[in-house]
């Protein structure tokens, strides 16, 4: 039934993303006159962080899946909270985040984002699969099972304290390199770059609000008694 197809589902995305988190580093690494992946550089990719994330996350829907069919529901509930949470604040508003803004660039301007050059290293099936797959992928996730969402106030919370963990890290390889980790944050002001990661913190609410609403439009009948409890 549904659940079996979810159990499929889940497997395949996750060795999906356990084969990308895999390869693309080794593939950017091979392409010796470029250096894009040296020093571990690929932790400072959102795009790269998020393929890591959602291996990360679809892994625990997987145990989850997993241990529902050995143990029944009871005994799991802690993984089954803890995937919700980072589905919730984490898997779905980083890859629709990411999904956006590249994107959004990438047609704008390319060279900020993406430059031309990159199309050289990676194929192009390999730029949809770091920027536009992963949006399907999070909304059929939503659409095949109900999510419980934590309070908006741990939520939103949860969500600020990435942005700024993220934040930090881009603008702490800056301090250290004097490069930026996007070419686009090299184009703005000090004022710009304020306005530039206040509006990415506000999108990402808008999105994790976004996320609630589907949820809700779709699971509200089956989370009633939850929602009053909480």
């Amino acid at each position: 039934g549904m659940r079996t197809c979810t159990c499929i589902y889940h497997f395949l995305v996750l060795n999906w993303y356990i084969f990308l988190n895999y390869y693309i580093p080794r593939h950017g690494n091979e392409q010796k006159e470029y250096k894009i992946f040296q020093d571990g550089a690929q932790w400072k990719y959102l795009t790269l962080l998020n393929l890591f994330l959602q291996a990360f996350f679809f892994g625990v829907a997987c145990l989850d899946d997993v241990l529902k069919r050995i143990k029944g529901r009871r005994n799991i509930r802690f993984i089954t909270a803890f995937r919700d949470l980072l589905f919730t604040t984490l898997a779905f508003p980083v890859s629709t985040f990411v999904f956006l803004v590249f994107w959004t660039i990438f047609l704008y301007d390319r060279e900020l984002v993406y430059p031309k050059i990159l199309d050289e290293i990676f194929p192009i099936w390999m730029n949809h699969a770091m920027h536009t797959f992963i949006l399907p992928f999070s909304l059929l996730e939503v659409i095949l099972r109900p999510h419980h969402y934590p309070s908006k106030k741990t939520g939103i919370t949860l969500l600020a304290a990435g942005t700024v963990a993220y934040t930090a890290r881009v603008l702490w390889i800056y301090s250290e390199t004097g490069r930026w980790v996007y070419p686009v944050l090299g184009k703005l002001s000090p004022l710009g770059l304020t306005v530039f990661f206040s509006s990415s913190y506000f999108l990402s609410v808008s999105i994790y609000l976004f996320g609630e609403k589907i949820n809700r439009w779709k699971w509200g009948h089956m989370m009633q008694p939850w929602m009053k409890r909480k």
